[in-house]
């Protein structure tokens, strides 16, 4: 069992922020810290004061962390950035919104006083005896303070206010981790009303020391607990009041952040719930049978849609049936009522769970194909522009010799321009068919059969089916915010932008087969007419060899999406490797020295170039730890060490600097991931550099000692080209399904009904839309007898044969107290149902084949309060109190494992 925290971050835009440069306006961005540790920063967006981001990131957290920070800065080109302004939410405040907050919020100025961070190892106690009581605190150390100095640390030192007496400790010079060891000892006042202050301060030779936080103990409940040890986080001062129209002078941002607690059980836990999907998609379609995929697309709101899409795409991808489940999902949408030329264009669970697909299988195949030109946009800036209204007259030629360029010249030079990117761009795609995944193939090949037996007359409709997702919802959006798709490390200026989009509307176009169409919206496209209509041949041609590529029988047996193979390349790039103290494969020859690494799933290498010869590797089996290194060590805050073992068995440190934050962390979440099942890894490290003979951050002399910080193994990046992880995903939907386990019942019935009136009354062994109340005074609740699971004591009713005659159908379960419910006549009535580990099962018992979902409780502690029987019924079995979620597919009774902690029962 593992408790893990999922935190999803998505920076949408800031409005009214104020003028930083002289321009009269500002180059903002975000940073995103967890606990005052920088984890994301956005891209700039230049010249403006409502920037737009629309920048998504999920992170997996330590389940103790405190609060998430969003500081909005100015960037700078030959100064320091400034700080604008910061957001800040509380762990509490997301568990207040368990399905997100979303909105804007006021960004708040940033209080010097408030930029506290760190804990501090405190050991607190009261001696002696009544009358000459005293109070003892020990301060032993600090770890991860502030840096308040230029030099990228602090002189901290601490002091300690105690009835109206101070005292102080030694001052420890650059260090944020600093060991004091120090006892100070207070005349404990009577009564015991003071409390006991315990603040850290860095200590400046000229000016004003700078507070580092603080942690204040209550005396009283020092007196009844006798001793308080242990780590304790520093507060901030008490904050100034906030003065209104200086809250509202700095601008808002918008926000969407969800915070996700999760306990994921072992996989075998899930097994059940992981082959009642399973046995749904491989059954396929079956005429007069509701499925669990249309009850979740009618049940599951928009919101949430999206998230249920990748969590049934990730888990039937690692089951080897996503094809099967696209294939299912093709099916009950083209059962609708739909138009040929508006397949798909909804969001709904089909819709979702194709663009989903894609983005989790199709990413590599995407940035090789649109690569090279959204390269070529970037680096040539032309200007591009089609609309009369939009325009820009500028001057051309040389000095002396200007002439103004006439608006028809503009149009047919951006007419040009963008007519060669999109012949590139369809050039590239046409190339593409054999270097698309498998996989993909598969599914729009799937995709094309189905929608040509749907709409056999209309034979285009199988071609807009395939591009409404390929050229809509997948290429056409990364060409226009390549930065989302991770095309691009920066967003575009505007006149990119405005590039970009012209592009996307041009792949639009190709995409729904009708340019007409486009063009009577926006008539300024015409003269993009005949290259359009070129493009669209060309695409039908690529979609036909497209979807005619036959896979071998080995990519088309089931064997899924691989969870990672050894070979394939996690993470590879540049990388800076500073010289230190050592004898390991990366502190020799290749130290100072600018490097390819990569990494994949058996090793970290390396060499001078990616086609090199590797000079070196690190197997991950030896990685010990992968995390950040102060700034103070190498003037630099983007480098991070490996600490690893090397073939002697020795404990070597190989320091690299990467070029951005954002990187660094990439790094890091790649080697935490690939790491993570080392059985070696280390719980502290330290965050500087051995020189000389001690540490940088610590002081330590001992070069082999246990680390001044913690490791942070479980903080990683997400990212699509994560190995998947069934498991987690498998938790995801139960949870999900858990709640709507009274919405899926209701809309089951709903769905049913219709199905109800056209069959008319049911055979034998059915059940009506309802289980109603028998009418009949015989099945009152004074006439029933308490009975035990499996056996037959109930009194029988004398008119059930009279009263199911009438069409009346009624659920019988060997029950505990059940409620109003009559016995079915003998040929229908089920015989003993016995209880296993994944399945309730019956020899001959079809009236149990259709039902709504129903929790069942064990537990004979509690046989006094038992709800309804729609809801709950009391089962025995060896005397043994369990908890149970049930969950009929209209074809058997299925059993989640326990899983009580969910239900909170």
């Amino acid at each position: 069992m593992a408790r893990r925290s999922a935190l999803s971050i998505r920076i949408v835009e800031g409005r009214n922020l104020p003028v930083k440069d002289i321009t009269g306006s500002s180059d903002p961005y975000c940073i995103v810290k967890i606990d005052d540790e920088a984890i994301i920063r956005t891209a700039t967006v230049w010249k403006t004061l409502s920037p737009f981001w629309g920048e998504e990131y999920e992170v997996q957290l330590q389940p103790s962390f405190h609060s998430i920070s969003i500081y909005v800065m100015d960037e700078d080109a030959l100064s320091r950035d400034d700080v604008i302004g910061k957001v800040c939410i509380t762990r509490d405040m997301l568990v207040e919104h368990p399905k997100g907050y979303s909105g804007w919020m006021s960004l708040s100025e940033v209080d010097p006083d408030e930029e506290v961070q760190g804990e501090i190892h405190l050991r607190v106690e009261v001696l002696g005896s009544q009358g000459s009581r005293r109070l003892h605190c020990s301060v032993l150390e600090a770890r991860d303070l502030a840096r308040k100095d230029r030099n990228g640390a602090s002189d901290p030192f601490v002091r300690l206010r105690y009835n109206g007496k101070t005292q102080e400790s030694t001052v420890v010079k650059k260090s944020c981790y600093p060991r004091w060891n120090e006892t100070f000892e207070f005349e404990l006042a009577e009564p015991a009303g003071e409390k006991l202050c315990v603040e850290v301060w860095d200590w400046d030779l000229v000016g004003k020391n700078d507070f580092l936080g603080k942690v204040v103990f209550s005396v009283q409940g020092l007196e009844a607990a006798g001793q308080e040890e242990g780590w304790f986080r520093l507060r901030p001062d008490k904050s100034k009041p906030m003065e209104n129209e200086r809250r509202g002078s700095l601008g808002s941002l918008q926000l969407q952040v969800r915070l996700r607690d999760e306990t994921v059980l072992p996989s075998h836990c899930y097994q059940p719930l992981v082959q009642l999907l399973c046995q749904e998609v491989k059954s396929g379609r079956q005429d007069g049978q509701v499925h669990l995929v249309t009850l979740l697309d009618e049940t599951t709101t928009a919101e949430c849609r999206q998230e249920v899409a990748v969590n049934l795409v990730k888990l039937f991808l690692g089951q080897g049936l996503v094809k099967e489940f696209l294939d299912l999902l093709f099916e009950l949408e083209l059962a609708k009522p739909c138009e040929p030329n508006t397949l798909f264009r909804s969001n709904s669970l089909a819709s979702k769970s194709m663009e989903s697909f894609l983005k989790v299988t199709g990413m590599p195949y995407l940035h090789s194909v649109l690569g090279p030109t959204i390269a070529r946009v970037f680096e040539e800036k032309k200007y591009v522009e089609l609309d009369p209204g939009k325009v820009e007259i500028k001057d051309v030629g040389c000095s002396g010799l200007h002439r103004v360029q006439t608006e028809g010249e503009v149009i047919e030079q951006g007419r040009q321009h963008l007519q060669s990117y999109l012949g590139e761009l369809l050039d590239a795609i046409a190339r593409s068919a054999p270097a698309c995944p498998p996989v993909i193939r598969a599914a729009f090949r799937q995709l094309f059969q189905r929608v040509g037996e749907r709409f056999p007359q209309h034979q285009h409709a199988k071609f807009v089916a395939v591009t409404s997702f390929l050229c809509l919802r997948f290429f056409s959006p990364a060409v226009m915010t390549p930065k989302l798709f991770q095309l691009r490390e920066t967003h575009a200026d505007a006149r990119t932008s405005r590039t970009l989009l012209l592009l996307a509307k041009a792949v639009q176009m190709v995409g729904n087969m009708e340019p007409a169409a486009g063009r009577a919206k926006e008539t300024w496209l015409s003269p993009l007419l005949p290259a359009l209509q070129q493009g669209i041949a060309r695409m039908k041609d690529f979609i036909t060899r497209l979807v005619g590529t036959e896979e071998d029988k080995g990519e088309e047996g089931g064997e899924g999406w691989p969870l990672g193979p050894p070979t394939a390349v996690v993470k590879e790039g540049l990388l800076f490797v500073h010289k230190t103290r050592g004898k390991g494969p990366l502190l020799g020859a290749a130290a100072g020295k600018k490097l390819h690494f990569c990494l994949t799933g058996e090793s970290l290498s390396f060499g001078k170039s990616p086609s090199a010869e590797r000079l070196g590797a690190i197997a991950l089996s030896d990685i010990l730890a992968a995390e950040k290194v102060e700034e103070k060590s190498f003037g630099s805050s983007h480098v991070m060490q490996v600490v690893y073992t090397d073939t002697g068995g020795q404990q070597e440190t190989a320091y690299l600097q990467c070029k951005c934050v954002n990187e660094l962390n990439q790094w890091l979440s790649a080697l935490r991931k690939v790491c993570g099942n080392n059985p070696r890894v280390l719980r502290s490290y330290h965050p500087g550099v051995f020189r000389g003979d001690k540490w940088s951050c610590c002081h330590q002399r001992d070069r082999t000692g246990l680390g001044c910080d913690r490791t942070r193994h479980g903080v990683t990046l997400q990212d699509w080209s994560d190995p998947l992880d069934p498991t987690v995903e498998a938790q995801r939907l139960f949870h999900h399904l858990q709640g709507l386990r009274g919405t899926l019942r209701e809309k089951y019935w709903e769905l049913q009904e219709p199905e109800d009136a056209q069959n008319g009354p049911r055979g034998e062994g059915s059940l009506s839309t309802r289980t109603p109340r028998c009418p009949t005074p015989a099945c009152s609740p004074s006439t029933r007898r308490t009975t035990r699971w499996g056996t037959s004591s109930s009194r029988s009713c004398s008119k059930t044969r009279r009263c199911c005659s009438r069409g009346t159908r009624c659920l019988t379960l060997w029950s505990i107290k059940s409620s109003s419910v009559c016995r079915p006549p003998p040929i229908t009535a089920p015989r003993r149902l016995s209880l296993m580990p994944s399945r309730i099962s019956s020899a001959s018992s079809p009236c149990w084949r259709r039902g709504s979902g129903l929790l069942l409780r064990i537990n004979k502690k509690e046989s006094s309060k038992i709800p309804p029987m729609e809801e709950t019924v009391l089962l025995r079995q060896n005397d043994v109190s369990l908890s149970w979620m049930i969950y009929l597919n209209l074809h058997s009774w299925q059993i989640f494992p326990p899983l009580s902690y969910l239900f909170n029962i």
